[in-house]
């Protein structure tokens, strides 16, 4: 049930006011709809060749695809090197960034290098010679972060070798690889768009990269999906009260008016329900109206709305409105339609209230049942909302479970923020889709 109903962030969020695509998230949206939204927030250019233009020039483009290049120049200085960035910064919205480089030969010297450099870096230096860069050096395995000192890092690198480069937003941190192996990772303290770089700098030098069209040599997968469950130790080991996760999805089942399911969760526990986590004592402010609200949902489910009008007005006689509203909105809610905020969702809800059987006109897929229990949680949250005893009446339109989800999402994207929105776009549809591909395999 969870997963098909998105969470909408908190627009007063700084974090969400920054990604505007968040703002998409409707608890109506199909999986097929939410897979759209997921492919837009992730829809960033990643780099697929080397940029032979803005260069040194000190090479010589050895291949049609401009994957490969060789040293021209002449090693007299420092200032002789031939550096080349991909056609693209590396992209923001993953987990890991990666790239490998192959050094085919290392020339005289074997002075080739692989890093990342800013947008106006100096195309005659060294990757990690010049401030916002840095470069692992396989003339001497030294690791070189914004100037010409260099630090104690890894091997040495040559002939036949291929060498890795990444950038580990959820850690913040580079790192790079040898032959497949990881051989170091750093701070990652270089703001704004950074390109994968690669440098030869000595007579005969060749090296051929990979952004990614070809198998990497290093398992980045297997990388990331350990740096993830790194991410994730951290907060497993955060203490919570023994039941809490009892208490979760049963306030869950309460609040929506899943009684055969709420009372299946119980005798499948064989416990007694757990304390009320929400004020200490008493009964739990959603066994309001429980069967009512069963009785409802179901009605909606099934397509009888006649039914369920006629059991509010008998129940809860201020629910009548909602008639009354229905009329209003055929007569006035096209003068809406110039908003182009509800663009999307007035033209919807306009299409269905044009028809007087709407199940029977070509807008009639609204009335399935992804929309229809869209319906009936907004009945069920009406009807809690009549609770005498409910003191905050905004709080009976989520559960306890879909507040934290919320509250998980707006954490993540606040999160982001702060590491200059770079990392994994969190939406909750995509990783249940994840656990799900996971537990089938």
């Amino acid at each position: 049930m969870v997963a098909n109903q998105e969470q909408e962030v908190d627009t007063a969020s700084p974090a969400a006011t920054a990604v505007d695509p968040m703002r998409l998230a409707s608890r109506w949206r199909s999986p097929e709809e939410w897979n759209e939204v997921a492919k837009e927030l992730e829809a960033e250019p990643a780099p697929s060749e080397l940029n032979t233009v803005n260069s040194s020039g000190l090479f010589a483009v050895v291949s049609t695809d401009k994957m490969s290049v060789r040293y021209l120049g002449t090693n007299h200085h420092g200032h002789d090197v031939g550096v080349v960035q991909a056609d693209r910064p590396a992209p923001t919205h993953r987990a890991v960034y990666y790239f490998e480089m192959r050094v085919k030969n290392a020339g005289e010297k074997g002075q080739t290098s692989i890093g990342f450099t800013s947008e106006g870096f100096k195309m005659r230096r060294q990757p990690g010679w010049e401030s916002d860069s840095c470069g692992y050096h396989g003339d001497d395995g030294y690791l070189y972060r914004g100037h010409g000192k260099g630090e104690s890092f890894g091997p040495k690198f040559t002939s036949g070798d291929i060498i890795g480069a990444g950038i580990n937003y959820l850690s913040q941190e580079f790192f790079f690889t040898k032959n497949g192996s990881p051989v170091g990772g750093f701070p990652k303290d270089i703001k704004g768009p950074l390109y994968p770089t690669i440098a030869v700098h000595s007579q005969d030098e060749e090296v051929t990269v990979n952004f990614g069209k070809e198998q990497f040599c290093f398992d980045i997968e297997d990388y990331i999906l350990k740096e993830k469950m790194r991410q994730q130790s951290v907060s497993d080991k955060l203490y919570l009260q023994p039941d809490i996760s009892h208490w979760v999805v049963r306030s869950y089942l309460l609040h929506y008016g899943y009684q055969d399911t709420l009372n299946s969760f119980d005798m499948a526990n064989e416990t007694d329900p757990p304390a009320n986590h929400q004020n200490g004592f008493g009964e739990p402010p959603e066994m309001y109206g429980l069967s009512h609200r069963k009785i409802l949902r179901q009605l909606i489910m099934s397509g009888d709305i006649d039914s369920t009008f006629k059991r509010l007005g008998e129940w809860y006689p201020q629910a009548e409105e909602l008639e009354d509203a229905v009329k209003y909105a055929r007569a006035n809610l096209a003068s809406f339609l110039t908003h182009k905020a509800f663009d999307g969702l007035l033209t919807e809800i306009v299409a269905l209230l044009a028809y007087d059987k709407p199940a029977e006109t070509c807008i009639g897929y609204l009335l399935d049942s992804p929309q229809r229990e869209f319906v009936a949680d907004a009945v069920n949250a009406a009807v809690l909302s009549t609770n005498p005893n409910m003191k905050d009446p905004e709080s009976c339109l989520y559960s306890c479970l879909e507040k934290l989800l919320r509250q998980l999402t707006v954490c993540s994207f606040e999160r982001r923020a702060f590491n200059n929105n770079q990392g994994d776009t969190f939406l909750l549809h995509k990783e249940m889709q994840k656990c799900e591909r996971s537990r089938r395999s």
